[in-house]
């Protein structure tokens, strides 16, 4: 018996699709895991890293570095933060280019830095950028948590 073409198609759409849908952060959101995660302390600032979900670019996921030291990896839908001391930070993403900006903190400042995808001439970018708090905060809600499972 033949398969017809519509099932066929169906089929292989959804075999192409599962490799996506594993891409994509599961876990706690930030909605939910955010009233537990251990405040900031006097001496340090915290840097929360999210990616907002999308299938465009989802299987480009780059590590996140902070001073050239990977912290962290971009993965759509997800998010993580790093403590670190009062100064001033090159935040970096490397995929055929680097792409940066610099991230001033101050004692028990929290910043956040949103990774967007950009289309690059071979391969997608994830730059990252500087968000409000008011806005990050709205966007970060339903992302889950993809940093070290020790925290919080």
């Amino acid at each position: 018996m033949l398969i017809g073409v519509k099932t066929w198609l169906r089929a292989a759409f959804i075999v192409a699709a599962v490799p996506l849908f594993a891409a994509c952060a599961s876990g706690p959101t930030y909605d939910a895991l955010h009233a537990s995660e251990p405040a900031v302390s006097a001496e340090s600032a915290r840097i929360y890293f999210y990616r907002l979900s999308t299938m465009v670019g989802s299987a480009i996921q780059p590590s996140v570095k902070i001073d050239g030291v990977a912290v962290g990896s971009a993965k759509p839908g997800g998010y993580f933060y790093v403590d670190r001391p009062a100064g001033t930070y090159e935040v970096s993403t490397t995929t055929e280019t680097k792409e940066s900006i610099s991230v001033a903190i101050k004692s028990g400042e929290v910043r956040y830095v949103r990774l967007d995808i950009q289309m690059g001439l071979l391969v997608g970018h994830v730059a990252p950028s500087l968000i409000w708090p008011d806005q990050a905060i709205a966007e970060i809600k339903g992302c889950h948590y993809i940093g070290d499972p020790q925290k919080p």
